[in-house]
């Protein structure tokens, strides 16, 4: 049954993997949202360890493969700051908190440049009146980015200070998560995979 269950897993894998990089993403975009989503799962359950090991291995594909505007980056500093607080690294932590919470306070130029795939619609009614108001689309989808982008600069805030960040952020990520690999999954990977624990403050005590 575990040999199964591991097979279908990995068939999975290899089909999420096909689809992303038929969107144009590369393996690296698709590697570091599953490390991030590993460590919150990690997080969430108290594996310390686990969550330490999943955002630096995290760390080193942003490191490389991503631009320094990419809000991913931002992102990783954050998890990476997380796990200096659980290593007991309070003025690391806050250093790199701080360089986090800088990069994302430049997120609007990033999201005026965001394009949205277009989604399957359930029917020709549907499909017409997005193409006819698509523009009108990508505004409006813009707008809701960035009311993301806010909850998360007030989230990094609060947790440079060592405080309860004030939204939830994985939780809504497991339900926000698209389906398809565009520039709106990237966002909100970056926006929903800061780190934070599902206890806190008791995640962050000894």
């Amino acid at each position: 049954m575990s040999m199964s269950a591991q097979h279908i897993s990995a068939c999975d894998a290899d089909t999420e993997l096909a689809m992303a990089r038929k969107a144009g993403w590369r393996p690296a975009d698709l590697n570091w949202e599953r490390l991030q989503e590993q460590g919150n799962a990690h997080l969430l359950t108290g594996n310390r360890s686990g969550a330490t090991r999943c955002f630096r291995r995290a760390g080193w594909i942003a490191l490389w493969r991503f631009g320094i505007s990419d809000p991913r980056r931002a992102t990783t500093l954050a998890n990476l700051a997380l796990t200096d607080r659980l290593a007991g690294h309070e003025a690391s932590a806050r250093r790199r908190y701080a360089k986090a919470r800088k990069l994302w306070d430049k997120i609007d130029t990033w999201i005026d440049g965001m394009q949205a795939a277009r989604r399957a619609r359930s029917s020709l009614f549907h499909l017409r009146m997005e193409a006819r108001h698509w523009e009108t689309y990508q505004d409006n989808m813009r707008n809701r980015m960035r009311a993301f982008a806010a909850e998360t600069s007030e989230a990094m805030s609060a947790l440079e200070q060592g405080k309860p960040p004030p939204h939830r952020l994985y939780e809504r990520w497991r339900g926000e998560k698209p389906s398809v690999f565009d520039d709106t999954r990237k966002f909100l990977a970056a926006a929903l995979l800061v780190g934070a624990g599902g206890n806190y403050p008791s995640s962050f005590e000894g």
